[in-house]
């Protein structure tokens, strides 16, 4: 999966078109695996690159569209911003890599896990790495997502490395994204235009050395790697024109939309294994973002009532 987490100064409330945007987004998201399933006989390094090359154009397109090709400009003459996009464009490449593999391998419950677990990661980064104030009820919730996270382990004799790689990947990728000092869209251009000069040394080595899938099966996995530009592009623009009419609670809810269909998806359409771990793991799961989802709506509503109430002082 990829959304964009840097999420733009949202309004004070949400707009019909934020959801609807901002959904679709998520659902497309949520119906990922069906396709990356199809292209399961590629290796997921390939995907990958083509991910990238396909979805330059389209991210070019945008930039064109809206007029905003001088952000991309500035920020190719600026080495700060140059070296934090490399970083977070290496993040974003791994996080795909994995999660291609992971639903070729027949682990797409794994990837549904470690995008469940994503946001109790994201919390338990910030109270580390910029020391912020953990409340009970976020304790409480990353406890519980320990405990089915060690139930997993204890059954599979070793770290559920997947579910683990892809929250810990996103959370960093969402960490350093927000240093960015640019915009969603110009940030995803940037990021695939500084991996597509690799990408495509790397398709070209495959295809001149006889490995490449592009032009094998008389040009049959053509369309379908064509696509892979569309299905990346496509959400991750959606989302971010969405995102910024959406307040932050109602998008924390809607993020849950994804590893949701991914979990449907791999149980009944891919029939994999849901032994018992796992029917003790993802429950405590659910029961963690519960517990998460509603200290972080109870939170934002404090607040807003407080900021009501001083805004009245002040009148």
């Amino acid at each position: 999966m990829s959304q964009s987490p840097a999420v733009p100064l949202k309004p004070t409330g949400d707009t019909p078109r934020g959801l609807i945007l901002a959904s679709a987004a998520y659902v497309m998201w949520g119906f990922l695996p069906l396709f990356m399933k199809a292209l399961a006989h590629i290796p997921a390094p390939e995907v990958v690159a083509h991910r990238i090359i396909w979805s330059l154009p389209l991210a070019g397109l945008v930039l064109l569209v809206t007029g905003r090709f001088a952000d991309i400009k500035a920020a190719l003459v600026s080495p700060r911003t140059l070296a934090m996009a490399v970083l977070t464009a290496t993040l974003i490449t791994l996080n795909w890599s994995i999660y291609v593999w992971a639903i070729s391998a027949d682990r797409a419950l794994e990837a549904a896990l470690g995008y469940y677990i994503n946001p109790l990661i994201s919390v338990f980064l910030g109270s580390v790495l910029l020391k912020e104030k953990l409340q009970k009820s976020q304790i409480a919730a990353i406890a519980l997502a320990s405990v089915a996270v060690g139930v997993l382990a204890v059954d599979a004799g070793g770290l559920p490395w997947v579910s683990i790689s892809l929250a810990l990947t996103w959370a960093f990728y969402a960490f350093f994204r927000k240093t960015l000092p640019v915009g969603p869209n110009q940030g995803f251009f940037l990021e695939v235009l500084l991996l597509s000069l690799p990408a495509l040394g790397y398709i070209l080595y495959l295809e001149s050395s006889g490995q490449g899938h592009f032009l094998t099966d008389g040009g049959a996995n053509v369309s379908w790697l064509l696509f892979t530009g569309v299905v990346t592009a496509v959400p991750l623009i959606v989302y971010a024109n969405g995102a910024k009419l959406l307040r932050l609670s109602t998008i924390g809810i809607l993020q849950y939309i994804a590893p949701t269909m991914i979990f449907l998806t791999a149980v009944f359409v891919f029939h994999e294994p849901f032994g018992t771990a796992k029917m003790i793991a993802f429950p405590l799961i659910w029961l963690a973002l519960i517990v998460y989802s509603s200290s972080m709506i109870s939170s934002l509503r404090a607040r807003r009532a407080q900021a009501a109430v001083e805004a009245r002082a002040v009148k």
